[in-house]
């Protein structure tokens, strides 16, 4: 364009986007966890979310390893729930520094793009642990409690099929990515590898709460045979 350069401003280094995608959750679950407490301690009352709870859900005695899984679902989603702060911030930095300032930047949209894919990785273990996943139930509901403990298990069984091909594909293309140390192919160039590894470590999340729902599905499924 006639020798004419753009200034880009201010472009995020790469350091800062990766460690402050682990930093920012920790604090801000700390700081979360600190004002409840807080609440708790002014008016003696907690507050508690109801999403998941199920006037009709048969509730049963976990292990310590189930325990275990149910905590790593629910906080890693938690976890990642934090990381759409920083695309509101992004893009609203982005619009600042082009529109007001004249300086588009070369990093916005590649980190909130790289940011909701990895978030969308990683949740799949919270969703499924919630219950909050897509399913078609028309015809699932209308089945007594057992037959739906046992169509549950049913389904696990079969998920596990679409698990392991989605970690042994994620695994291949996580350790190519990592020997290649690849880049992405935008201007700012950032690593891909650790992109891809979400995806091997949503794959993981994934079966370990898999894992927990067959677990209690059984035990809800042998509940109801005793008592019937």
């Amino acid at each position: 364009m006639n020798g004419e350069t753009i200034d880009f401003g201010f472009v995020l280094p790469h350091w800062f986007y990766w460690g402050w995608l682990v930093v920012m959750p920790i604090a801000m679950i700390i700081i979360c966890y600190y004002l409840e407490r807080k609440q708790f301690e002014k008016d003696g009352t907690r507050q508690v979310s109801s999403k998941h709870e199920d006037p009709d859900e048969i509730h049963v005695e976990s292990n310590g390893f189930i325990r275990t899984i149910d905590w790593i679902s629910e906080h890693s989603g938690q976890f990642v729930a934090f990381w759409t702060i920083n695309a509101v911030i992004f893009y609203a930095f982005e619009v600042i520094a082009r529109y007001i300032f004249n300086k588009p930047t070369i990093w916005v949209h590649e980190a909130s793009f790289l940011l909701f894919g990895m978030q969308y990785l990683i949740a799949g273990a919270y969703a499924y642990f919630h219950g909050s996943h897509v399913a078609v139930d028309i015809v699932y509901k209308k089945f007594p409690k057992r037959a739906q403990f046992g169509l549950d298990i049913f389904t696990s069984v079969i998920t596990f099929i679409f698990i392991i091909t989605l970690i042994g594909t994620s695994y291949g293309f996580m350790m190519d990515s990592f020997g290649m140390r690849e880049r992405t192919m935008e201007t700012w160039q950032i690593a891909y590898y650790p992109v891809k590894a979400m995806m091997f470590l949503g794959g993981i999340l994934l079966t370990l709460a898999v894992i927990s729902k067959l677990y209690k599905d059984i035990k809800r499924f042998n509940l109801l045979g005793r008592s019937s």
